[in-house]
């Protein structure tokens, strides 16, 4: 169980050893069937999930992992404009339901916290309506599980600039009224290595009340006015709550041409000193998932205190 002495370190999604996996359906293959056998499909998938995000929480709380990251796909098809469903509708809706009951208390009791990282084409700065319509259906779609789960983060990009990097930031501003309350009470943005950097997001996570996930790589990979130390105490004002950053290494080392390709692994000297000494959720955005997050920890608290 994650006691909360140390840094919570955040395992994302997948495995890459474990023999736990979440799966997906994909629209074109669904539409082949009526509707009854495509939400029987759909049932089975989901119930699947719900089983593996139980093996999930369980290998966390084995490994002192304290967050978990759930794919976005744990609900296939949700929020599609033609294929969307209720839970209800699921033939297998009550064991379904019965998981989810047992993992929300099981990630309460073990002090695990759960989030959302919705894909990057969930925007709310496109100056495209149809965009902004399915983004907020799948941030409601999200809402609706994390409510389920008792998971407390929704995290988002600023999006593109399309030109106008000022203008975009208000359409966002913009559309984030029309979120329901669930959404805006878990919605957070991160600084992202393209567009938005801390010091651009900062201003509108203050208008709309809303944290900054400060990556801390992608802000080496963009750079603003601002040093790590200063992002870091900027970004932990914008929380209600413990802050939660974004921590990753560049596949080929800072030296390399590109520095935005993530490592298999964390070089624990990429760990910002200034995250030290406060409670703060650290997701591990590395290719070797459990192994990177085990790694970290190691290098991080086990072989410190075997010193």
């Amino acid at each position: 169980m994650y006691n909360g002495r140390h840094m919570r370190l955040g395992l994302c999604c997948t495995f890459r050893e474990e023999q736990i996996s979440f799966k997906s359906r994909q629209a074109t293959y669904l539409k082949k069937f009526p509707e009854k056998e495509r939400l029987s499909l759909i049932s089975t998938t989901v119930l699947h999930n719900a089983t593996a995000l139980m093996q999930a929480l369980e290998f966390c709380e084995e490994n002192s992992i304290g967050s978990f990251r759930i794919n976005s796909k744990f609900l296939p098809l949700k929020a599609h404009p033609e294929l969307g469903y209720r839970l209800e509708e699921l033939p297998d809706i009550l064991l379904i339901s019965e998981l989810l009951d047992t993992a929300r208390l099981f990630r309460h009791t073990r002090n695990i916290r759960l989030t959302f990282h919705p894909d990057q084409f969930i925007l709310l700065s496109s100056p495209r309506d149809d965009v902004t319509e399915s983004s907020i259906a799948d941030l409601e779609y999200h809402a609706e599980l994390a409510e389920l789960l008792g998971a407390d983060v929704i995290t988002i990009h600023g999006g593109g600039a399309y030109g106008d990097p000022v203008s975009s930031l208000a359409r966002l501003e913009k559309n984030a009224d029309r979120l329901s309350q669930s959404v805006r009470e878990r919605i957070t943005l991160e600084n992202d290595d393209r567009v938005y950097t801390p010091e651009q997001l900062l201003s509108t996570c203050s208008k709309l009340s809303i944290p900054l996930v400060y990556d801390v790589h992608h802000h080496r990979c963009l750079k603003d006015s601002l040093s790590i130390d200063e992002a870091t105490a900027a970004a932990r004002t914008t929380w209600d709550r413990e802050p939660l950053f974004h921590l990753s290494s560049p596949k080929d080392g800072w030296a390399a041409r590109d520095t935005k390709k993530h490592h298999d692994y964390i070089d624990a000297g990429d760990v910002p000193a200034a995250w030290q000494g406060f409670e703060v959720t650290v997701e591990v955005e590395a290719k070797a998932k459990e192994l990177a997050v085990r790694q970290l920890r190691y290098d991080l608290i086990e072989k410190r205190n075997a010193a």
